[in-house]
């Protein structure tokens, strides 16, 4: 018989985890002098109590094991109760932040999308910076664990593409993602340190080199200045950044599997090997023709390598504005927001592999009208695609369309410009970021737009981080019939 009890005792848990972080900027606020440490202080006690409330009423239905059916509805419910509790250090505190903006920094802070409704963020206390950054990095790990243990069990979107070659997780699905939890942690916290330190050495004060690490890592791009990454001037930190983003849009079994002394599996993922293929070839256009414009071929191929791994891993730092760099470069940062990284990862949007299975069924459906009388079936990595999967994606990339344009739709009947709304209801579907144009750009924020067009974004963020499918799903009657 299905119960929600064993949901709740789990989300619970998440929420006790989510009030005890909160200690760290409490902390470091109390340190340094700022008076921000009581508004954590009263907003770990009131996310502890909720947490403990919940788990104590639930505990008596506490399973080792979740149904598919729960396993839905605990993926979905869990990242509508993380952000209400992680926004309440934004609504009670001195930020003054309405509950639509609170909710909104929250949002894009635990889908690791990275638009900001903050500004004066060089003048904030580093409580809040650094709390900023935690939702980043819970978020991010949090979605790797979903996109590894959950997703391909779930048969969200195609993911079941991976399920083989990842974890056994069939019928144990709660255990087994906490056993590939712990295992994720060690590699996602030792890539954080690495960061960390290098940030650090390359002269980044000590909240910043904390922030920006657990930010790059979720590829997330909540930064700490309103200027992102351009208000460091250190070259070696622009490239380092580029490294540590790209590093975590890559799939993270194949880090595993590298733990576990194999190495050859990352080198011969295919969708690893297209990914850098697609980075190689934008960021070479793109260098081409700001080489062109400043004469400056560092400084060209530098801040085009930084701002098409940002983009396209869905980070969505900056170093400067690249809405300036032409009608041209700005198209072509949109189609790499729409691109995304490799499944498994941190990174967000569409990924790369639903793309080599689109263009593997489009070469397979060519050949089979020039071949009539053959058995043709689309392949990846060598090995044929089954329907389910290949429907599976066909799906997504039509629900993906589907809802970019009514997003778009809703965005223009509040009263935004057809490229506010167009980059806006993208950048957060796409978990990105930054959209295009002067108000919501990589200059801008999303601080101006309506109540109205922050909570038709939050659904995106909301939507895109869960691959879509996770919560359409819950729409159906059929989902809630025994």
């Amino acid at each position: 018989m299905f119960t929600m009890r064993p949901i709740g005792y789990v989300i619970g848990l998440f929420i006790i985890i989510l009030g005890l972080a909160m200690v760290l900027p409490l902390l470091v606020d109390l340190f340094t002098g700022e008076e921000e440490w009581k508004t954590f202080g009263l907003s770990a006690v009131i996310t502890v109590i909720g947490g403990a409330g919940l788990v104590t009423v639930c505990a008596q239905e506490k399973r080792e094991g979740l149904s598919v059916q729960q396993t839905f509805i605990l993926t979905v419910l869990a990242w509508v109760a993380l952000p209400l509790f992680g926004s309440l250090p934004f609504l009670i505190g001195a930020q003054e932040m309405s509950f639509t903006d609170s909710f909104f920094e929250a949002m894009s802070g635990i889908t690791t999308t990275g638009a900001t409704v903050m500004e004066g963020l060089d003048r904030k206390a580093p409580g809040i910076l650094l709390w900023r950054g935690l939702m980043q990095w819970f978020g991010g790990l949090g979605i790797v664990v979903v996109a590894i243990a959950i997703l391909p069990e779930l048969r969200v979107g195609g993911m079941q593409l991976f399920r083989s070659e990842a974890f056994d997780t069939f019928g144990k699905i709660l255990p087994q993602a906490a056993q590939i939890a712990k295992q994720l942690f060690y590699i996602y916290f030792g890539l954080t340190v690495a960061a960390m330190l290098v940030y650090a050495a390359c002269g980044m004060k000590p909240i910043d080199a904390v922030v920006h690490a657990m930010t790059s890592i979720a590829t997330g791009g909540l930064a700490n200045y309103d200027a992102s990454f351009g208000e460091f001037r250190n070259p070696a930190i622009h490239y380092f950044a580029a490294l540590f983003m790209l590093t975590s849009a890559l799939p993270y079994v194949r880090f595993i599997q590298l733990m576990h002394g194999s190495p050859q599996p990352l080198w011969r993922d295919p969708q690893v090997r297209m990914f850098f293929k697609l980075i190689t070839v934008f960021v070479a256009v793109i260098a081409v023709g700001r080489w062109e414009d400043t004469g400056n071929l560092e400084y060209a191929f530098r801040t085009s390598l930084f701002n098409v791994v940002s983009i396209m891993t869905g980070t969505g730092y900056a170093t400067e504005d690249y809405g300036l760099w032409g009608p041209f470069a700005m198209m072509m940062f949109f189609m790499i927001g729409m691109i995304g990284g490799c499944a498994g990862s941190t990174s967000c949007s569409v990924k790369v592999f639903r793309y080599q299975v689109l263009a593997a069924a489009v070469s397979a459906q060519i050949r089979q009208i020039q071949n009539p009388s053959g058995v043709l079936r689309a392949r990846y990595d060598g090995r044929p695609i089954s329907e389910d999967i290949l429907s599976s994606v066909m799906a997504f990339f039509l629900l993906f369309l589907l809802t970019l344009g009514m997003l778009t739709l809703g965005l223009s009947m509040i009263g935004l410009d057809l490229l506010t709304s167009l980059s806006g209801a993208a950048a957060t579907l796409g978990n990105i970021g930054p959209g295009l144009g002067n108000e919501i750009g990589p200059s801008g924020n999303y601080a101006g737009l309506p109540d109205s067009a922050k909570w038709l974004l939050i659904l995106g963020m909301f939507l895109g981080r869960l691959e879509l499918l996770s919560v359409f799903v819950l729409l159906m009657p059929r989902f809630w019939q025994r």
